[in-house]
């Protein structure tokens, strides 16, 4: 899934003033619909491991790779100088481990 976060979305209001950066909720949120593109999500979700490795501007393009199925996925996402999210999504009642 590819994306790109436009220079004046609201997103970026305050985040931060004079250097704007996509927040990292808003790349999480982009996985989670790269996952639900894929079908439906059941149950709780859980986070249990994510990297932030390199910040993503507004107007920069990136993507979303996912590796695996229900109820655990492995995600990256990656922009123009490389991965700048790498992770783990697990859902369903057994989110414990």
């Amino acid at each position: 899934m590819h994306f790109e976060i436009p220079h004046d979305d609201p997103c970026l209001a305050g985040h931060f003033p004079g250097r704007p950066l996509v927040p990292g909720v808003v790349l999480l949120e982009r996985v989670l619909a790269a996952i639900e593109a894929g079908g439906a999500i059941a149950g709780p979700l859980r986070l249990p491991q994510v990297k932030f490795l390199r910040p993503l501007l507004p107007g920069q393009p990136a993507r979303v790779v996912l590796d695996g199925a229900a109820p655990r996925w492995r995600f990256e996402v990656v922009g123009e100088e490389g991965v700048l999210v790498r992770g783990e999504l697990v859902a369903g009642a057994g989110v414990d481990g």
